[in-house]
């Protein structure tokens, strides 16, 4: 049974990421996978300041949530991100839980996430490329320099609003159907 580590980097609850993610982990859960979810709004991460503590073998200096969330993403097999798009580019949530990713960044901490798959859901109120390719793109260099394996990502513009993303059932059921196939070996 897979281990899917969902998180949810919109600060809006019951908005259209969350939306999205729950439908990938319905999805995965269905499927047989053990399914754990966290809200970064609900938790305290402050920002890497780049002193490489954890390089050191010590703890992460800032003393936050992070530290437990650590574990989990090793504990994984499957990590879900999903966020929407902020001025083309994913939340502050995302990207501070991103920039703490330089303690997987270090040669000891490496092989807690070399290979990992990932998968991204992204939702925006825009319907142009252009202002969800750089967010993509991120994602994309971040989880590669990690030498993660991007497995998926999928990409629902035009719902700003809250709950938009009801008025499109086949992009749920395509969400559900994403988080089937990362509870298995299919990519």
């Amino acid at each position: 049974m897979a281990k899917v580590f969902s998180v949810m980097g919109s600060p809006r609850k019951g908005g259209n990421t969350d939306i999205l993610v729950g439908r990938i982990a319905e999805g995965a859960g269905a499927a047989g996978a053990g399914v754990e979810t966290v809200r970064l709004g609900e938790l305290e991460l402050r920002e890497c300041d780049g002193c490489h503590a954890c390089w050191r073998g010590r703890p992460c200096s800032k003393n936050d949530d992070m530290r437990l969330l650590y574990p989990k993403v090793a504990d994984s097999e499957v990590l879900v991100l999903g966020t929407p798009v902020y001025w083309y580019g994913p939340t502050a949530l995302m990207k501070a839980f991103l920039d703490r990713f330089v303690y997987f960044n270090c040669e000891a901490n490496r092989p807690m996430v070399r290979g990992k798959r990932a998968a991204v859901a992204i939702v925006l109120e825009e319907t142009h490329a252009e202002t969800w390719r750089p967010v993509v793109e991120f994602f994309q260099r971040s989880l590669a320099y990690l030498e993660m394996d991007l497995a998926e990502t999928i990409v629902v513009p035009g719902v700003g609003k809250k709950g938009a993303i009801l008025t499109q059932p086949q992009r749920l059921e395509e969400a559900y159907r994403l988080g089937s196939r990362l509870a298995g070996n299919g990519r």
